[in-house]
């Protein structure tokens, strides 16, 4: 069943007269209408009301309309405003470029930008090596995506993808200390989405590919892993076989089991059936070929 989370969370301001009993009244009619009730903050209080910001986890959207609508039937209370903290997140965008050097004197600017930085140039056109030194390309990832097969929500385009692509960034900042950028291309063909990246690919240190449906999606990624001198990683194709492999070795080492003498099965085609990087061939692992046992 499904239960209320954070995804679905609104911040309710809720008006209701100071007395003895209301908010626990409140608080009962989200919890009959099977809301979560978070934070609760005092916005303003007087003798005659109280001003209060209330969070409700929901289940989804249409269960925070109900809960609304309870609270808006209780006698002496005034709904006041409804935020959703989702959408209230990604206003503005979830990501940002800031300055890694200050630039307060004249002498900055003059470092780095003209006339000073045309000296790095000059060094990198005389060895491009140096461009991972001297320029954010050693940290700095491409999330690509056209759009095509967004979490689940399949073909939404690449305007709808931007928020997905923009937590991708997110996620390699916060958990690995890497720049990313989201590039969202308005284009579905397979050659076009090729050459687009292979144009944008001097600007960065690696490539990860996002959310394109296959099976374009394997010829895309073959085709750019051999033309680049920069790593390429398919989200859907290698990070969810590196997950499936570690449940499993996780698994195995709760039941006791070595991984070769158990025969795994993989039920439906996924982003594996023709990417042989992508599953890890029982020699690659340890001990013979599985004997016929489940796991």
């Amino acid at each position: 069943m499904a239960v209320p989370s954070a995804s679905n969370s609104l911040t309710v301001r809720i008006k209701y007269r100071n007395r003895v009993g209301n908010l626990a009244m409140l608080t009962q009619a989200i919890a009959d209408a099977g809301g979560s009730v978070g934070a609760i903050d005092i916005v303003e209080v007087s003798p005659k009301e109280v001003i209060r910001d209330v969070t409700i986890d929901c289940v989804d959207p249409e269960h925070g309309r109900t809960i609304i609508e309870k609270i808006r039937a209780l006698p002496g209370v005034e709904v006041v405003n409804v935020s959703d903290r989702t959408f209230l997140m990604h206003l503005g965008g979830k990501i940002e470029v800031r300055s890694k050097v200050p630039l307060t004197r004249r002498d900055d600017l003059s470092m780095a930008y003209t006339p000073g930085v045309a000296r790095i140039s000059q060094a990198i056109a005389e060895d491009p090596k140096k461009a991972f030194a001297l320029t954010i390309k050693r940290n700095m990832v491409a999330v690509v995506t056209d759009g095509s097969a967004v979490l689940g929500l399949g073909n939404v385009g690449p305007l709808a993808a931007m928020p997905v692509m923009e937590g991708k960034a997110m996620l390699f900042k916060e958990f690995g200390k890497v720049d990313a950028f989201p590039i969202c291309l308005s284009t579905q063909d397979t050659k076009e989405i090729i050459a687009a990246v292979k144009a944008i690919a001097p600007g960065f240190g690696g490539i990860n590919l996002e959310d394109i449906s296959a099976p374009r999606c394997f010829e895309i990624e073959d085709t750019l892993a051999s033309e680049l001198d920069i790593p390429v990683f398919h989200d859907d194709q290698h990070g969810t076989a590196a997950v499936v492999l570690a449940a499993l070795i996780n698994a195995l080492k709760i039941v006791g089991k070595n991984i070769s003498s158990i025969r795994a099965v993989v039920s439906g085609a996924g982003a594996d059936r023709r990417h042989h990087r992508v599953r890890p061939r029982w020699r690659d692992l340890q001990g013979p070929r599985p004997r016929h046992e489940p796991c």
